[in-house]
C-alpha cells in the first residue's frame, strides 16, 4: 500500500513542494529514504522508529520505502520527521488511508514521540494557503507563526504524535490556531530617549533626517561622545511596521530559527554585531545558507560600531546590499536571494585612540594616525553613506543642564508626518526617499536654478560622484519634507551637502 504527505524543501524563504510517499511491501525488512535525503534526513529512520516505539507502536516487518519526490530537489532538516510518520501510519492502516489528503505537514520528532519546533514554518504555511490546501500540520511552538499565513489555511499545532494520530482519526480535535487580532506596530523603548543625550543636538537632527528618509548615517568622534546612544534610540523614531513589512521579517527571522512565540515581529529589526564578526555572519551562508545580519535587520536597522575595526573583506560585502536591497549567497549546493533592506548606522573614532583633535586629549600621533586608520575603509564604502557627520566629545557642562525639551515621542512626530507625505508621493513605488532611483529622482526631486547651481558648484569642489550627487537629492527631498515643503529649495539642498562633508 501506499500513502502520500505533503511537506516542503525549503530554499531561503521559498518553500517547494514535496510529496512523501510511503510504501510497505514484502521484502527484505528495513526502512529506505530516497529522493537526495541529507544525513539529518536519513536519521529520521531512527527519530521516527524510536517514537512509535514510544507510542506502543511496532514497525511492520515489511520493506518500508520512503520517496521524497521530486527526487531533484535536495531535502535538509529534521521536519520530515513527522510526514513520514505520518505517511508510514497510513501505508499501515494505523489511520485512514486518505488522512494526509490536502494536509502539508511539518514537524521534528523526539525519541519520546514529542512534536519540537522547526524553522521555516511561516513561509511553508503561505505557501501551503497559496496551493488552497484545506490544513498545515505544524509542531504546537510553531503554530502561532503559521496562523498568520491567512487564507482559509486551517493551522493545527500539536504536541505529540499521539494527539496527531487522535486528531485524524476524530478521536480528539485539536482546536486550529489563531493568529490574534492586535497589528503589528513598533513597541518603543521607553528606557531610551533622546533627552537622555545631553547637547550633540546637530548629531540629533541629522539622526533625525536619517529616520524620516531611511538613509544611511556615519558618526565620527572620540570616545563617550554619545555615538551608540543616538544609534541605539534610532529604532525608536522609525514608524510603525506595516502589516506587510512585519510578514515579510517574520519569514526571514523563522528561516533563521529566531523567530520568538509571538507569531510575527512587531518591532523594526535592531541588530549590531561586534567588529569581530565573519563575513558570513554578516552575509549569511553556512551549510544551509541561513539568512545573516544584513537579511535580519531587514526593514530596520544595522548598527556598526567601531566600523573600522571590522575586516576590510566584511565590511566590502556591505556595498552591493546597500544598492540592490537584497543578498544572494552562493553555495556549490545552494543559491538563495534573501531581502536586505536595511538602514546602515555606523559609528567610528577619528584614529585608534580617538583623541584626534582633541585640545585636552590629543591625538600623539595626529594626522599619520588618522590617515591609517581611516584609510582601512573604501571610498566606495563611504560613498554609499548619505549623511557623514563629526560627533565632537560632550562638555562637562552640558551634561549638569537639564533634559532637552523634545525627547523621542516629538521627533518621532515629525519623522512619521515625512513618512505619510512620502507614502503619499509614492504609493508602492517607493517606501522612503532613500529608495528612490532613476526616473523617480527625476519626477519627485527638481531643482530650481538657484539650488542646481549650488549642488553643480559644490559637486565640483568637493569631487562628488554620481552616487554622492544623487544621495545629496535624496537627503534634500527628506529635509523638504521634515519642513512641509512640497519642492527643494537652496536651503534644503545646502544642509544636505552639509552632511557630504562629515
Amino acid at each position: 500500500m501506499v500513502s502520500t504527505v505533503m511537506t516542503f524543501a525549503l530554499t531561503g524563504l521559498e518553500a517547494v513542494p514535496v510529496r512523501v510517499e510511503a510504501h510497505v511491501a514484502n521484502g527484505t525488512v528495513g526502512m529506505t529514504v530516497v529522493g537526495l535525503p541529507s544525513g539529518a534526513v536519513r536519521e529520521s529512520r531512527e527519530r521516527v522508529r524510536a517514537a512509535f516505539h514510544a507510542l506502543g507502536l511496532s514497525l511492520p516487518a515489511k520493506r518500508i520505502t520512503i520517496n521524497l519526490s521530486p527526487a531533484d530537489i535536495a531535502k535538509d532538516g529534521s521536519h520530515y520527521d513527522l510526514p513520514i510518520a505520518l505517511g508510514l501510519l497510513a501505508a499501515m492502516g494505523a489511520i485512514p488511508s486518505d488522512a494526509g489528503d490536502g494536509l502539508a505537514v511539518m514537524g521534528e520528532l523526539g525519541l519520546d514521540g514529542a512534536v519540537r519546533p522547526v524553522n521555516g514554518c511561516l513561509p511553508a504555511a503561505i505557501q501551503a494557503s497559496s496551493l488552497g490546501l484545506r490544513g498545515f500540520v505544524c509542531p504546537q511552538g510553531n503554530a502561532g507563526e503559521a496562523a498568520w499565513a491567512g487564507g482559509n489555511l486551517g493551522v493545527v499545532g500539536v504536541e505529540n504524535l499521539g494527539q496527531l494520530i487522535r486528531h485524524v482519526r476524530g478521536d480528539e480535535v485539536v482546536p486550529p490556531a489563531t493568529a490574534g487580532t492586535a497589528t503589528p506596530t513598533t513597541i518603543t523603548d521607553t528606557a531610551k530617549d533622546l533627552r537622555d543625550i545631553r547637547g550633540q543636538e546637530s548629531a540629533k537632527r541629522a539622526a533625525e533626517i536619517a529616520a524620516a528618509g531611511g538613509h544611511h548615517l556615519l558618526m565620527s568622534g572620540p570616545p563617550g561622545s554619545g555615538k551608540s546612544m543616538l544609534a541605539s534610540r534610532l529604532p525608536g523614531l522609525l514608524p510603525p511596521l506595516s502589516a506587510p513589512e512585519a510578514l515579510e521579517i517574520s519569514m526571514i527571522h523563522s528561516v533563521a530559527g529566531t523567530l520568538g512565540g509571538e507569531g510575527l515581529v512587531r518591532t523594526r529589526p535592531f541588530r549590531d554585531p561586534h567588529h569581530s564578526a565573519s563575513s558570513v555572519a554578516l552575509t549569511g551562508g553556512g551549510l544551509k545558507a541561513k539568512p545573516g545580519e544584513m537579511s535580519l535587520a531587514h526593514r530596520g536597522v544595522l548598527f556598526l560600531d567601531e566600523l573600522p575595526e571590522f575586516p576590510r573583506q566584511v565590511l566590502e560585502t556591505l556595498r552591493q546590499p546597500l544598492e540592490t536591497g537584497t543578498i544572494t549567497i552562493s553555495r556549490a549546493n545552494s543559491h538563495v536571494t534573501y531581502p536586505a533592506r536595511f538602514q546602515l548606522i555606523a559609528a567610528m573614532n577619528p584614529c585608534p585612540c580617538g583623541y584626534l583633535g582633541d585640545p585636552k586629549q590629543g591625538c600623539k600621533r595626529q594626522n599619520t594616525c588618522a590617515a591609517d586608520y581611516q584609510n582601512r575603509l573604501s571610498g566606495p564604502l563611504l560613498d554609499r553613506f548619505d549623511l557623514k557627520i563629526s560627533v565632537p566629545a560632550v562638555k562637562t557642562s552640558d551634561l549638569s543642564l537639564p533634559p532637552a525639551k523634545e525627547g523621542t515621542a516629538e521627533v518621532k512626530a515629525r519623522v512619521a508626518a515625512a513618512r505619510n507625505l512620502q507614502h503619499t508621493r509614492y504609493g508602492a513605488r517607493a517606501v522612503c526617499n532613500a529608495e528612490l532611483q532613476g526616473a523617480m529622482l527625476d519626477e519627485f526631486c527638481p531643482l530650481d536654478a538657484e539650488s542646481r547651481a549650488l549642488v553643480n558648484t559644490a559637486a565640483d569642489k568637493l569631487g562628488l560622484s554620481a552616487r554622492g550627487y544623487h544621495r545629496v537629492l535624496r537627503v534634500a527631498r527628506t529635509i523638504a519634507d521634515l519642513a512641509g515643503e512640497p519642492a527643494i529649495a537652496r536651503p534644503h539642498v545646502a544642509e544636505a551637502l552639509a552632511y557630504r562633508v562629515g
